[in-house]
Order: C-alpha cells, then sequence, then structure tokens
C-alpha cells in the first residue's frame, strides 16, 4: 500500500520553475542528464557540482536534508563508473554527509543507492546515491499507522541551510 501524502502546494513554485524536468519529459531526456549541466543555484536545485559528479536537492525527498549524489555521465551500475569517476562519486557522498552533519546535526544519517528497477530505483538508468539525515523519531506515528510522511522545510530552506557546507 503506497504511504499517502499530505497536500504540499507551496512546493508548486519549485517544481514549475525547474525546467529541466519540463524538458527532459518532453524530449525523453534522462532529467539527472539535463540538471547535471545546470549551474550551482537555489533554481536549479544543484548544490555543489565538479567535472565528474554533482549534488542536487532530491525533488521527492524521503525526510529534511535528502540530497542525490550523481556521477555527471549517464551510467546505470557502479561498474560503469571509471575509477576516476568513482573516486570523485565516492568523495561526494562523503563530503555531503558531512555537509548534512554540519547542516543538521542529526542522530544518524542514511547513505544508499537502489541499484536497478528490482532495487526501487525510481531512474534506474543514471547512476545515483541517496544520503538523509536521520533524527530518532522521525519515524513517528503518521508514517507508521497514517502511512504519510510529515517534510516540514522546503526544498529551498534545504539548499540554502546545506550549500554553504558543500
Amino acid at each position: 500500500m503506497p504511504l499517502d501524502r499530505f497536500s504540499a502546494a507551496w512546493r508548486e513554485g519549485y517544481v514549475s520553475s525547474v525546467s529541466t524536468g519540463d524538458s527532459a519529459h518532453a524530449t525523453g531526456e534522462c532529467v539527472f542528464c539535463v540538471l547535471a549541466d545546470q549551474f550551482v543555484d537555489e533554481s536549479t536545485g544543484v548544490l555543489w557540482r565538479s567535472e565528474l559528479t554533482y549534488v542536487t536537492l532530491n525533488a521527492f525527498p524521503y525526510g529534511s536534508g535528502h540530497l542525490l549524489v550523481l556521477p555527471r555521465r549517464h551510467v546505470a551500475s557502479l561498474g560503469d563508473l571509471s575509477n576516476e569517476e568513482y573516486s570523485d562519486f565516492t568523495r561526494a557522498i562523503r563530503s555531503t554527509t558531512v555537509a548534512l552533519e554540519k547542516a543538521y546535526g542529526p542522530d544518524g544519517m542514511n547513505v544508499g543507492m537502489n541499484l536497478g528497477q528490482a532495487a526501487g530505483a525510481g531512474i534506474p538508468k543514471h547512476l545515483h546515491g541517496h544520503v538523509l539525515p536521520r533524527w530518532f523519531g522521525d519515524t513517528n506515528f503518521m508514517t507508521s499507522i497514517g502511512e504519510t510522511r510529515v517534510l516540514p522545510e522546503s526544498l529551498q530552506s534545504t539548499w540554502q541551510k546545506v550549500h554553504v557546507y558543500l
């Protein structure tokens, strides 16, 4: 049974302002590949970028501070990365974790990847890692019983909190 969600109409401005999703959907391009070439800016959601890797907001976060780390090149698996890409990708995961620790001071952290559609990847053809701060009690009755997730902060607020540390 899927989770119900509260209305988040306040996010409409962000979702509609990110033209990458619209253009990628219309042309059939990978949204992550289009996003890889965007500027580091609150309006794009991109927080940091190197020649090989970038960090962006998750447009559909599990919780506050949920970020994605991606190789800029369109690859589906870890084995498809060159050694240089793999090193840059894993360094970016580490620096993203450190940035979230500084920005949020969480009780813990989830770091992981869903490799392939069967593993739950929403966009299985472009490798991406999830980095998500966690707190004791952040899974409460709303998630457990109401099957609803409450997100207490906007994506813009997440970008503002984290970008200074990346």
